[in-house]
């Protein structure tokens, strides 16, 4: 095997590892040790960034010459990695008198017509109240997205690397041992 061989069998054994460890960081809720913050949206079902599995999903990386690439096809993906605000657009306030409407036709009534007192409900109340408050700003207005890293520089990456790094210098040492004693 020659250097270059070394250099993309290892490259691509971390490639794997740190992809498995991305994607593991949804089920943590967290940037491997550093927890995200809690959703703003109280009543919500489920994590800010599991509701639907795309985001993770769409994670993908591309080795070459011992470099590793990650990108995603989503748009979003990279502010809810970094954090930043976004600007209200028109197309946003529909989408948010949309969820508005969606979460508020969804509460059920008693005969009387009053919402019923259900745990559905309450959670639908809450929701609909945050996505008309959200729907009411102002379009050029600023929304904050809080940093919710998923990929990036951590600790626990160099600890991946040297590992595979470390067990495939200690193959190659063993493989030299063995010719050199024939």
């Amino acid at each position: 095997m020659d250097i270059n061989g070394l250099v993309n069998k290892i490259t691509n054994d971390v490639a794997v590892e740190l992809n498995e460890e991305y994607k593991r960081n949804f089920e943590r809720k967290a940037f491997f040790d550093q927890a995200w913050p809690v959703s703003k949206f109280k009543n919500a079902k489920g994590s800010a960034m599991m509701r639907t599995g795309a985001l993770r999903r769409s994670i993908k990386y591309n080795v070459v010459t011992g470099m590793i690439t990650w990108s995603s096809s989503l748009p979003y993906a990279k502010i809810n990695n970094e954090g930043g605000e976004i600007t209200v657009t028109v197309q946003m306030q529909k989408f948010f008198w949309a969820m508005y409407y969606k979460a508020a036709g969804a509460i059920t009534t008693k005969k009387d017509g009053s919402a019923s007192k259900s745990k559905k409900n309450e959670r639908l109340t809450g929701e609909a109240g945050q996505w008309k408050a959200l729907a009411l700003k102002k379009v050029g207005s600023k929304i904050k997205i809080t940093k919710r890293q998923f990929i990036g520089n951590h600790p626990q990456v160099t600890v991946i690397v040297k590992k595979h790094a470390d067990n495939h210098l200690h193959i190659i040492d063993s493989y030299i041992k063995n010719h050199l004693r024939r």
